[in-house]
């Protein structure tokens, strides 16, 4: 038997290259999303190219009930998940007073309390079987504050927290549990928020070698990963400084973003 890969946000970028590298070492794979045509297509090529078993799942993580959807299906078709990828999230940037409230409640909705959710739902079962793995996207966000990205960087924060603290009190009890850093990714992000600018750091990688580089990590059983020289620098030596130093030296490379012109900002699946 397989072991069988959830993976959120699965319809593009990184999520669909979770799904690829992972069917491609095996695993079935569920795939979720809002968008059904892309995962539709991307079930039926990964099924053909590495003849494992795909399924799509069609949610809104914005939804308060999305993850005991997904749970109540996972469990209505008889599966059981090995390894939670909560991978799906997006942003908003700008001054925060003029960021519509609601875009950053369905941010932290997706973000942060689907991830949560579906982790209370899915890991029990994990701890049940005696094994299984979770991965939480979080970004090098997470490793200060981000003046004009308060709310998606204060989100990334609160998911690497979690994650370290759930693999303290699982990696003795057959779960893995990997936080995964990245630094700028070329994928849909940049379309969602508004501008190809809120890559401050200006250097940009692709999902192929993020996603090796976090299954190579899972295997070696890491708390957190931050792919990359400069990022893993960003990591380990930012949050070294005195809190609000990083905070002002921060708004000094985010500021870049207020100059980008306004955009509607359409939110990923």
């Amino acid at each position: 038997m397989h072991p069988t890969a959830l993976i959120t946000g699965a319809s593009s970028g990184l999520g669909a290259e979770f799904a690829a590298q992972l069917a491609a070492t095996g695993h079935d794979v569920i795939l979720v999303a809002r968008s059904r045509d892309r995962l539709v297509a991307l079930a039926e090529r990964l099924a053909t190219e590495h003849g494992v078993a795909t399924h799509v799942l069609v949610q809104d993580l914005a939804a308060p009930d999305a993850a005991r959807r997904v749970a109540d299906e996972v469990a209505a078709r008889g599966l059981h998940v090995d390894l939670l990828v909560n991978n799906a999230g997006f942003g908003t940037c700008g001054r925060f007073e003029e960021i519509a409230p609601e875009r950053d409640h369905d941010l932290l909705m997706v973000d942060v309390v689907a991830l949560v959710d579906l982790t209370h739902e899915l890991l029990p079962g994990m701890l049940d079987r005696g094994h299984g793995a979770v991965v939480n996207v979080a970004s090098n966000a997470a490793f200060q504050p981000d003046p004009y990205f308060a709310v998606y960087g204060a989100a990334k924060a609160f998911v690497l927290s979690f994650g370290l603290a759930l693999r303290q009190e699982y990696r003795h009890r057959g779960v893995r549990v990997l936080t995964l850093c990245p630094g700028p990714v070329e994928t849909a992000f940049f379309d969602t928020i508004g501008t190809r600018r809120a890559a401050v750091t200006g250097a940009m990688t692709t999902p192929p070698p993020v996603v090796r580089a976090a299954l190579r990590a899972l295997d070696r059983d890491r708390g957190y990963l931050a792919p990359g020289l400069g990022n893993a620098l960003t990591a380990h030596l930012v949050p070294r400084r005195p809190r609000a130093l990083v905070a002002a030296l921060a708004e000094r490379v985010t500021r870049t973003v207020l100059s980008a012109p306004a955009t509607t900002r359409e939110r990923v699946a």
